[in-house]
């Protein structure tokens, strides 16, 4: 094997085919394939090394608090009651490439942070860039941003992630600083691309943890939007034990991809 060759091909960055390259030299009966066919091995070798690379810079890049969850690592129990086809459909990511939304319905417990996870890797698999945060974090981070002058930087981060995966969602109400906030990320984003939302709570109480009504309504209507809304449930309601009063709070924890949803609830007023 000429040395001189590997080294150009450790130069250039293609590791993978010097040591393919490397390996053939050493297979019995390699020199029985035509050139073009050895020369496709040494191409598919750097090809896979590097969209493995990609795709493990995605995941990291991800910030997911569970890069390792897998939608083919669901368990579809009886009493889950979870729609298989459904799921089966939402990981082929087309919902991605028609910017659309998925949210998550679920008392604490019921694996919407995994679920959450598990979407983001399935978009990571299919190369596109995902930014997993909880709602808090991101309202926290806008607040620094204001003080510091990297908001619109901050923003355009936002916007340019092709899946973004809100955890938390609308876990304590907003102050208005907040909402409006909500609001320029939600819109900069909308019908350019998709986002997750991950919440404890029923649609019906969302409005009220927004507050002032005008930001309410403009940020649920960018949401629940027809046009860029799925319109199954992917996901049957099935009992979770609860205590106290849990007034506006989803105790029959569901997956929906966005749409399904009342379509009035942009018009809802806190009660």
């Amino acid at each position: 094997m000429n040395a001189v060759t590997v080294n150009k091909l450790h130069e250039m960055k293609l590791s993978s085919m010097a040591e393919f390259l490397r390996q053939q030299t050493e297979t019995p009966g390699i020199d029985e394939m035509s050139f073009e066919e050895r020369f496709g091995l040494l191409v598919d070798a750097e090809w896979a090394r590097r969209k493995s690379r990609q795709l493990s810079g995605l995941i990291k890049s991800a910030n997911l608090s569970a890069p390792h969850a897998a939608l083919e690592d669901v368990e579809y129990h009886a009493d889950r009651q979870l729609d298989k086809v459904q799921i089966t459909r939402l990981a082929t990511c087309n919902y991605i490439a028609e910017n659309r939304n998925i949210l998550i319905l679920g008392a604490t417990g019921a694996g919407k942070s995994y679920l959450s996870c598990a979407f983001g890797v399935a978009a990571c698999r299919n190369f596109y860039t995902v930014k997993y945060v909880r709602l808090p974090e991101l309202l926290n981070d806008f607040a620094l941003a204001h003080c510091n002058g990297t908001y619109q930087t901050l923003m355009k981060h936002y916007k340019k992630v092709r899946l973004l995966i809100l955890d938390e969602w609308l876990l304590t109400p907003l102050s208005q600083n907040e909402a409006r906030d909500l609001l320029e990320v939600i819109e900069a984003r909308h019908g350019k691309s998709s986002t997750i939302f991950s919440s404890q709570f029923a649609p019906e109480g969302w409005h009220a943890k927004i507050g002032e009504d005008t930001l309410a309504d403009a940020i649920l209507d960018r949401i629940v939007c027809p046009r860029f809304s799925h319109h199954q449930n992917i996901r049957k309601g099935f009992h979770a034990q609860t205590k106290g009063n849990h007034r506006g709070k989803e105790v029959r924890p569901r997956i929906y991809a966005a749409g399904s949803f009342p379509r009035s609830l942009c018009t809802m007023r806190a009660q």
